[in-house]
This record gives C-alpha cells, sequence and structure tokens, in this order.
C-alpha cells in the first residue's frame, strides 16, 4: 500500500502550482481517446453475449469495454502521476474498499469507463467516459469524452470549463418556461428516492428520467438543460460532471444547502443547475418531500 503521507508532504496549492495540470491535461486527453479507441468503440454495437454481466441486477450491467477501458486508464493515468491513487467503479465493485482512496491525502483518479453502460450494451451513442483528479474531497480537474460524438469536455478549477476548446458557460434559464431537470433514472431508484424526487412533478418543472450522468452534466453546463437532480453519491458519476458545471457557472446543492461532497455524506437528493437561481429552487422543491 502506498504511504501517500509520505508521498505527499505539500499541500494542495503546490500541486497546481507545481503545473501539472498545465503540463499534463492534454496527455490525460489523449489517455483518454486511446483507451476509448482500443477498448471501447470497437465493441460498440459488437457486443458479445460473454462480453456482458450483470453487477447488482438486470440494469446494472459491466461490459468488458468498462473492465478494460478502466484497466488500461489505470496504468496509464497512474504512471503519468506517481504516487496518485485511482478510484475507479470496476475496481470498486471488485473490492469496495478501494473507495476510502477518497479520503486519501494523495491526489486520486476518480474513473468511470463507460458512463451509460446500458445504453453501451443497447447501441445507443449516449454514453462516454468519464476522468476526474482529486485530491482532500476538491476535484481539480475534469475530463468528459463522448467517442461516438468526438466530443471532448474538460474543466481545470478555476480556470473554465471547455468542449473541444471552446468556452462554456452555463447562464441562466429563459424566463416564463419550465424548467427542465433530468432526475435518476426510475430503474436505479429505491422507492425512498422516487419519493423525494416526485416533488419535481409540479408547475414550472418538467422533470425526465436522466440517462448518462456525464452527459447531462455537460447538457447543464453548455446551458442546454436546466437542471439534475441525483439520489445517489458514486464519485466517478458526479466528480467530472460537477466541476463542468461549476466551472461554467452553475451551482449544486445538497438538502442541507450546502455544495455536494465527492467523499460521501451528502444529504440527498441533491441538485446541479446552469445558475445558482436555480439550484436553489430545484433544491427547495426537493426539501418539500422530506
Amino acid at each position: 500500500m502506498i504511504d501517500d503521507t509520505e508521498t505527499w508532504e505539500s499541500p494542495l496549492d503546490e500541486i497546481l502550482e507545481g503545473d501539472f495540470l498545465a503540463r499534463h491535461s492534454a496527455d490525460v486527453e489523449d489517455a483518454v481517446r486511446k483507451a476509448a479507441a482500443a477498448e471501447i468503440l470497437p465493441r460498440f454495437r459488437r457486443l458479445a453475449d460473454h462480453e456482458v454481466d450483470q453487477k447488482s441486477g438486470p440494469h446494472d450491467l459491466v461490459t468488458d469495454a468498462d473492465r478494460l477501458a478502466e484497466r488500461q486508464l489505470t496504468e496509464v493515468l497512474g504512471a503519468l502521476l506517481p504516487g496518485s491513487l485511482v478510484v475507479g467503479e470496476e475496481a470498486v465493485h471488485a473490492n469496495p474498499a478501494t473507495y476510502d482512496a477518497l479520503q486519501s491525502d494523495a491526489p486520486v483518479w476518480i474513473i468511470d469507463p463507460v458512463d451509460g453502460t446500458r445504453q453501451f450494451v443497447h447501441g445507443d451513442e449516449g454514453f462516454c467516459t468519464l476522468v476526474a483528479l482529486a485530491r482532500r474531497g476538491t476535484v481539480l480537474a475534469s475530463w468528459t469524452y463522448a467517442p461516438v460524438r468526438d466530443q471532448f469536455a474538460t474543466a481545470v478549477r478555476g480556470q473554465g470549463a471547455h468542449l473541444d476548446g471552446e468556452r462554456l458557460f452555463a447562464g441562466p434559464p429563459a424566463p416564463g418556461r419550465d424548467l427542465v431537470v433530468a432526475t435518476s433514472h426510475p430503474d436505479y431508484t429505491t422507492d425512498e428516492q422516487k419519493r423525494s424526487l416526485r416533488a419535481l412533478w409540479t408547475d414550472g418543472i418538467a422533470p425526465r428520467p436522466c440517462g448518462s450522468a456525464g452527459l447531462e452534466y455537460l447538457a447543464v453546463a453548455r446551458g442546454e438543460l436546466d437542471a439534475v437532480a441525483f439520489g445517489w453519491e458514486a464519485a466517478w458519476d458526479h466528480a467530472a460532471g460537477l466541476l463542468l458545471v461549476q466551472e461554467a457557472g452553475g451551482a449544486d446543492l445538497t438538502l442541507t444547502g450546502e455544495p455536494f461532497r465527492i467523499t460521501g455524506g451528502n444529504a440527498l437528493p441533491f441538485t446541479a443547475a446552469r445558475d445558482a437561481a436555480t439550484a436553489r429552487r430545484v433544491a427547495e422543491l426537493l426539501r418539500t418531500a422530506v
């Protein structure tokens, strides 16, 4: 096990001032593209039955593309930042203790190799690969890649969000129309979560089930979607997208009025929205169901 206390004595600012992201953000993007090209795209609409398995149930799928892309990213990103740790969706499924790395003092790569596995399995292009770099619960940078659409979004804390090189500004919703809010899909929510989210079925709100969480966050950052409301905490689903939304001018709130913490312990459901006023409105509605 890595002695991260000894390896990472410097404060958070030193990692940023050390120019790691300035020097290596493009290398991370290259690693994500290569993993998708090697392990994901060749299997898109070509999956054999033996390449698809269930995890917790029929709606919770994993494929060889998920496993192999995560393995490749883990190796490349770990070598890019020696001493860093990795929290990957499939590694955590195999060994839940791996998730504890988020509490570590070391930098942590958070990886969702195929966000929207169900869409991927069904031949729908609405999936993406998500990578975020965090330390001490703070997301420093994120990379979101929709390989079939060839869209690549990046965000660096304090330096903005970009899609294919163009700066993203979410902006406020147009006045006088219903707010479109993507919510946790019914197939993935408990009865209690469904009751909480039901508060959004009201005048002025147009809720719909979400697809890939990463792509829904990107839609918020682009100002194409007003908000999301989710009832689960898995860091690989949220870390990359939350930074995109924040750096595009948006905001996120839990039921206690605090920003979402990737380390967990949040009051759920939570929302991320294209501006602070929309986040407050959605959070207030969610609180009425508690």
